[in-house]
């Protein structure tokens, strides 16, 4: 008779397969030493592919897409053709989901200007990260395949239109590990409304869930149940906490499941979050002139005091901090919907890499701002649903902003055509994009595999090169 029951030795042929092995976790609340490699603690930290500039990751995911005409790409011409369609060789077949191709143009809805050294040219909506365009870098010849909500953000975080995929922030832990024992290596913080996405945004997918991104809650305790029950002393919950980490460890000797392991790492996670939580969300010892800077009400959520916690996470050792912030949807009166959530954005954004800047930390934080897409040139007007001088999506054309990290500040890459409709210079796909975050970061994108269903997958699955003109 075997000594393996099926579902055992399912396991165990798994973690061959997969070199995860047994993944025993259970001493790492006892002892500060850190194992070496993936047998005995998956968060172990790895050596890069080569030597990256970057060390950590915060992403400013804009939610609903950006119009990126209002923001990031003047188009003169549109005001003069404003009121009339654009000519149907422009248009080709592509179809949208709430206007006609021949949808009357929109012109640009803010003056724009060129500013700092680079003469990088911003809308007025943009003041704050006007004053460090110097630090940035614009990618305006972005294009992807997605043209709803929710496959396309995914496909930005992910690699994959549909749920199922991991994250970009679970292979960074997976291809890194993690330089932080106290806090999650992988955070994710949401404000304004809801994301179409949901939680695939954050997952990981086939790879074992420890590399699964934590999310931290806007108001209250930043994760629920965190916190010791009133009449829980401190001898019964160490006792309870050796209890359950003896019964943990003999189950996973016995069937060999890494997601054991996992929930031996969450629960002695949970335990260290019970100290670093609350030392990470008070913002009393941050001055007032920090506070100033970003806008941020130490007391009240917000977009800027989240990317104030990002900064204190990266100084903590996380690796990849994602903060979503949605409400960029401009199905209707564009004009207004930029405005209000730049007044939300734009300050805390151009604040987070000047502070790190001050900090010496930008040159080993990369920084990542943009949507899910664009918007049309042509306007969306429907009486019957309330709409007007909106802008449809447009995955043909967008632009996002990087600083810090590796990247070359201080430029603009990539045009479109006169109307802002077809990327005309140095196109960059979605996976381009992230073949070069990982590349910041030490990772070749090609090497990058975990074997799973019979084949090894990546981030970029059989696609991406990096973008080498951003590089520093």
């Amino acid at each position: 008779m075997s000594v393996f029951s099926p579902f055992a030795r399912r396991y165990f042929l798994n973690d061959m397969a997969s070199g995860l092995g047994a993944m025993a976790l259970g001493g790492l609340m006892s002892s500060p030493v850190r194992a070496s490699d993936r047998t005995t603690d998956p968060l172990a930290l790895q050596p890069p592919h080569f030597e990256g500039k970057a060390k950590a990751v915060i992403h400013l995911f804009m939610a609903g897409a950006p119009s990126q005409l209002e923001l990031f790409d003047n188009k003169p011409m549109l005001t003069e053709l404003s009121g009339k369609p654009l000519p149907p060789s422009v248009i080709g077949g592509q179809r949208y989901a709430f206007i006609q191709p021949d949808a009357a143009v929109l012109g640009p809805q803010f003056d724009f200007a060129k500013h700092g050294q680079s003469g990088a040219e911003l809308s007025s909506a943009l003041p704050h990260l006007a004053s460090i365009a110097d630090d940035v870098c614009l990618i305006k010849s972005m294009h992807t395949d997605q043209f709803n909500h929710a496959p396309a953000q995914i496909l930005m975080n992910t690699g994959f239109s549909q749920p199922g995929r991991p994250s970009l922030g679970s292979w960074l832990l997976y291809g890194l590990g993690s330089e932080t024992q106290e806090l999650p290596s992988f955070v994710v913080m949401s404000t304004g409304d809801g994301i179409s996405g949901g939680t695939a945004l954050w997952s990981s997918g086939f790879l074992p869930t420890v590399y699964t991104g934590v999310q931290f809650r806007s108001q209250g305790a930043p994760i629920l149940n965190v916190d010791t029950p009133a009449g829980i002393s401190d001898s019964l919950q160490a006792e309870t906490f050796s209890l359950v980490n003896r019964l943990n460890k003999h189950r996973l000797d016995t069937l060999k499941d890494p997601e054991i392991a996992t929930r031996i790492a969450s629960f002695e996670m949970a335990a260290r979050l019970q100290t670093s939580a609350p030392a990470l969300m008070d913002l009393t010892s941050e001055t007032a002139e920090t506070l100033d800077m970003y806008g941020c009400d130490p007391q009240q959520p917000s977009f800027a005091r989240a990317c104030l916690l990002a900064r204190r996470m990266v100084e903590r050792g996380v690796r990849y901090v994602s903060i979503f912030h949605s409400g960029w949807d401009a199905h209707s009166n564009v004009k207004g919907n930029v405005a209000g959530n730049c007044k939300t954005t734009d300050k805390a954004s151009a604040a987070l890499v000047r502070d790190l800047k001050q900090r010496s930390m930008l040159d080993e934080t990369l920084v990542l701002w943009g949507g899910e897409f664009g918007r049309t040139p042509m306007v969306e007007s429907n009486a019957a649903l309330g709409r007007a001088q909106g802008r449809d999506h447009h995955p043909q054309a967008f632009t996002v902003w990087m600083a810090g990290g590796g990247v070359r500040p201080g430029i603009t890459l990539g045009a479109t055509d006169d109307f802002g409709f077809h990327v005309t210079e140095n196109p960059v796909h979605i996976y381009d994009l992230q073949a070069t975050v990982l590349h910041c970061l030490g990772l070749n994108h090609e090497q990058l595999t975990f074997h799973h269903a019979g084949r090894d997958f990546r981030l970029t699955d059989v696609h991406g090169e990096v973008v080498r003109q951003v590089l520093s």
